[in-house]
């Protein structure tokens, strides 16, 4: 529903809230006058614009969680817990935060309703109309601080080179056997063979302080092959069983019949495997897809979208935006990365990409676990 519809259903206790807020000059005493006031002033750019402008980084954080998420309704519970996720910092001095002002807050300002059946009432729900006008204000807001370039003279761009090291990964399973360890790990030997077999090279992890969350295989194997040993793992391609890697029924036949898998079901695994650790990842990959159409600088989107991101232990803000998130949109197909002589690292959305992430959305509620 968009705003005028959720103000015609809300008590005039409500609206009177709405009005004060926007300092509405209207007969508080009729429902008609204080929706049609209410309309008015929240119409107008000007006015929407500068509540928007005032908005906190926690309240933007709050925010982008919503904007993209496609469900119509959100408990208190839910919402209580994204608003506590956007305060990244805990100042101990500040002992009265309430994450329950900023909800009041929202609904204060029209942002966010009760529903108004039996089933709903106690659920919230953020108006249509104004989901679109927050995207389009913060969109506005943020490209200002994108610095554009030229196309680079160099480039990497993967385009669908991860569908066919999948298959090439199956394709050296289809002839042996591979033995695992008592951890459920290929020995480096088998290990070595198979990542010399694809058309993105990756070395062997070494030994590290910490790897751990990206995945099931992450600790074990490099980014980009951890990746696809997961997708091939829960997609019922290969399965270890007697600690031996072999490939399943259904690995079998896609090696047999050549068949690549969907771009698309690899993105969407993508998304269900990293938004454990990156819970903002969806909301980011569609700001990068609004912002990467041109050729845009790594500094300005770290500068813009960094504060989005929430830290994972060792990992800052700025390292999941450039290793987990633009480094796997690449090994994905769905970004090119450049360098330019004079502004560094540069990066853009491919038409492939945009394509992809314009028509996918995985639900919060669907979660990939881990079995290790």
């Amino acid at each position: 529903m968009n705003l005028a519809d959720m103000l015609s259903y809300a008590d005039i206790h409500d609206l009177s809230r709405i009005a004060g807020t926007y300092h509405c000059e209207c007969n508080d005493h009729s429902k008609h006058e204080l929706i049609q006031s209410i309309l008015s002033r929240v119409g107008r750019s000007d006015v929407f614009e500068r509540y928007v402008d005032e908005l906190t980084i926690e309240d933007i954080r709050f925010l982008n969680s919503l904007l993209f998420d496609q469900r119509g309704s959100f408990s208190l519970e839910e919402l209580l817990a994204r608003v506590q996720q956007s305060k990244f910092v805990k100042d101990e001095a500040e002992t009265d935060w309430n994450p329950r002002e900023m909800i009041t807050r929202f609904k204060h300002r029209g942002w966010l309703f009760n529903g108004h059946s039996q089933q709903t009432r106690y659920l919230f729900q953020i108006p249509a109309d104004l989901k679109r006008r927050f995207i389009t204000a913060l969109s506005k807001r943020f490209e200002e601080r994108m610095l554009l370039t030229d196309e680079p003279s160099v480039y990497r761009d993967e385009q669908k080179l991860i569908l066919d090291d999948i298959w090439h990964f199956l394709h050296y399973l289809q002839g042996q056997e591979v033995m695992l360890t008592s951890e459920l790990v290929m020995y480096k030997r088998n290990l070595q063979q198979i990542l010399e077999r694809l058309a993105v090279r990756e070395e062997p992890v070494g030994k590290t302080a910490w790897r751990f969350g990206y995945g099931r295989m992450f600790r074990d194997y490099p980014n980009r092959f951890s990746f696809i040993y997961d997708y091939c793992y829960f997609s019922d391609l290969i399965t270890e069983h007697h600690q031996v890697l072999a490939l399943t029924e259904r690995g079998k036949a896609a090696v047999i019949e050549n068949r690549k898998e969907d771009p698309v079901h690899v993105y969407r695994f993508w998304l269900r495997l990293y938004k454990g650790p990156i819970p903002q990842l969806q909301s980011i990959v569609q700001w990068l897809n609004r912002l990467g159409g041109s050729w845009v600088t790594l500094s300005s989107l770290k500068e813009t979208l960094g504060p989005l991101i929430r830290p994972f232990y060792y990992d800052s803000a700025d390292a999941i935006l450039e290793q987990r998130i633009l480094q796997m949109m690449m090994h994905l197909g769905l970004l090119r990365i450049g360098e330019d002589e004079h502004k560094g690292t540069v990066i853009q959305i491919s038409k492939l990409g945009s394509r992809i992430i314009e028509g996918t959305y995985v639900p919060d509620e669907n979660p990939l676990v881990l079995d290790v």
